[in-house]
């Protein structure tokens, strides 16, 4: 292999990556501290198939796929499980005294010396996929009650690191109960950080309990042991006493926050319970510290949509507002933006509830309305600080929009998320709020609504052949194409998606820049239908209309598009 070779060479020689695909995912992986391989599966630039045969070719190594792999039981228990689930490999072989394990990523010569000493065989690594090895170790160890009873049953071995570990004080001599059960909740979190969870649903019914995780977007039901509703009262407490919460009070809600920490990552658990008729229900939001920032090239926008919001970026002042409903990735676009606008010669304050990523250069604060600080409050203060660019986490109120408006009309470039349905209803929000028609012109510059859309597999997508006639004329109106050039693709469901023929999100974005003719329009009673027409006339393009160019290139699904920017018609 030729000196600097790495992966993701392979990948471009190969021609599965192009040169700023490559490009971006060694930045990811610079910025995150992560495997470039990771970088570029968690961008789905390729899938972890192409991904790990590359890495295998790269370093010599046997690829592995797990599965289509059957294992021998008598070569499984050759290795104990608390192995097993600690380092992620799975048991291939023995031949002629040497143990092949698969890993995704081998560890160390140090730990793989520690490894022989406590298999007592020599050890030839070979390489597998994440999902694959994860996927095999699910079908062949089990999970939840089952894996908990076999980590009871073995040997502890003292000298491995810990998984995952919490900001929370434990009992000296917890009982047996009270280990089982953090193990189980410690490994239901787990589980939903391995497949990309944003939020975990624990819910409980008369003779049941109910696990979801929200992945792309989507609750996905997750299957938990029979007679777990005997020890949810158990779980419930375990997680009050994570979150530093009143074990005690069940009849009102609770809210707090846990502080999580597996391998090198860290991450922030939001914490909120609720009474209900059958108990406490639980939802856990995963808010992670650092690898939800990107930079704008990640986000999915069109090369036109790019130019024209890093052309935001370097205003001097004017509001940009981000619209969409709760988990549309406004923040993190937002993040995005302020990354882009952040240089020597400015100063940037954000307003925020919560800070969800620690930006270097930036002065964050985080909103306190309990002691009185809150965002009209905490704006005016911040104003005296002379910034340059100003990040409001949420405009709510009538006070809050004025106070931001104003500045952005005094010096300072102001962004900030508002909650409507599309670009164009910002602007009849904003009225709503009984902001002057004149000072809504004069300040606000641009609204972006944006929608986050699960992407097909790259591992098992398929092209499409049933696009409906409706569909098909439909985006060749929109893309300005005939009706048979029209393409679309859809994932058929594979170990690397978890089945589910989705795998990662990619954003829709829908911009409305406001020009001259808008302002002239701008009145208390103005329509949106109006604003719309106008807006098009400005070359303005709908969600739906984005979203259609994403199908033709491959990137997600027609259904995926209908899901987000479904239009209901009346049958007459």
């Amino acid at each position: 292999m030729a000196l600097g070779t790495d992966i993701g060479t392979i990948l471009l020689n190969k021609g599965t990556l192009k040169r700023d695909q490559l490009d971006m995912a060694r930045r990811r992986a610079a910025r995150q501290k992560i495997s470039l391989a990771r970088a570029i599966t968690d961008l789905n630039l390729a899938s972890e198939e192409e991904t790990y045969r590359a890495a295998a070719e790269l370093h010599g190594l046997e690829y592995v796929e797990p599965e289509k792999l059957t294992v021998d039981k008598s070569i499984r228990d050759l290795v104990p499980i608390k192995l097993v689930l600690h380092y992620k490999f799975i048991p291939v072989r023995l031949d002629g005294g040497v143990l092949t394990l698969a890993f995704s990523e081998p560890p160390a010569l140090s730990e793989m010396g520690n490894l022989r000493l406590l298999i007592g065989f020599r050890i030839r690594a070979a390489l597998a996929s994440p999902s694959g090895i994860h996927a095999f170790i699910k079908r062949n160890y089990g999970l939840g009650a089952e894996t908990i009873q076999h980590l009871r049953q073995e040997e502890d071995f003292s000298d491995l690191n810990q998984d995952i570990t919490f900001d929370v004080e434990t009992p000296e001599e917890p009982s047996e109960l009270d280990t089982s059960i953090s193990r189980f909740v410690n490994q239901i979190l787990v589980e939903a950080l391995r497949l990309e969870a944003t939020d975990i649903h624990i819910e409980p019914y008369t003779a049941s309990i109910r696990l979801r995780y929200r992945i792309d977007g989507v609750l996905q039901d997750i299957p938990v042991p029979p007679g777990l509703r005997q020890l949810y009262p158990s779980i419930i407490s375990r997680l009050k006493v994570m979150a530093g919460l009143n074990i005690a009070e069940k009849r009102v809600p609770h809210d707090g926050r846990i502080s999580m920490k597996t391998g090198t990552e860290e991450y922030d658990l939001r914490v909120s319970i609720i009474p209900t008729t059958y108990g406490e229900g639980v939802c856990l939001r995963i808010l992670g510290r650092e690898n939800m920032f990107m930079d704008l090239e990640q986000l999915g926008m069109e090369p036109e949509q790019q130019e024209i919001v890093e052309e935001l970026t370097r205003l001097p002042q004017g509001m940009v507002l981000l619209t969409g409903p709760t988990g549309s990735g406004k923040t993190t676009t937002l993040y995005a933006l302020l990354a882009h606008a952040n240089d020597e010669g400015r100063k940037i304050i954000t307003i925020e509830n919560p800070v969800e990523y620690k930006l270097e250069g930036v002065s964050q604060i985080q909103i306190r309305p309990e002691v009185g600080l809150d965002f009209s409050n905490c704006l005016r203060s911040v104003l005296r600080h002379d910034p340059d660019v100003i990040l409001i986490g949420e405009i709510r109120d009538q006070e809050t929009a004025e106070i931001a408006i104003r500045s952005a009309q005094t010096g300072h470039l102001v962004f900030s998320t508002l909650h409507t349905n599309d670009s164009v209803s910002a602007v009849t929000r904003l009225l709503e709020m009984r902001v002057e028609p004149f000072l809504i012109g004069s300040s606000l510059v641009c609204s972006i609504a944006q929608r986050l859309a699960r992407r097909v597999c790259r591992h098992c997508m398929v092209e499409d052949r049933g696009i409906p006639d409706s569909i098909r004329e439909e985006m060749a109106v929109c893309l300005d194409m005939k009706p048979d050039e029209a393409r679309a693709w859809k994932g058929t469901g594979c170990v690397e998606c978890n089945e589910k023929g989705y795998r990662g999100r990619v954003a829709l974005y829908e911009i409305f820049i406001l020009n001259e003719e808008i302002m002239d329009a701008l009145n208390p009673g103005v329509k949106t239908g109006e604003l719309r027409t106008l807006a098009r006339r400005g070359g303005w393009r709908s969600l739906r209309e984005k979203g259609w160019s994403k199908v033709q290139n491959g990137t997600i699904s027609i259904d995926e598009n209908q899901r987000l920017t479904r239009i209901v018609q009346l049958k007459r």
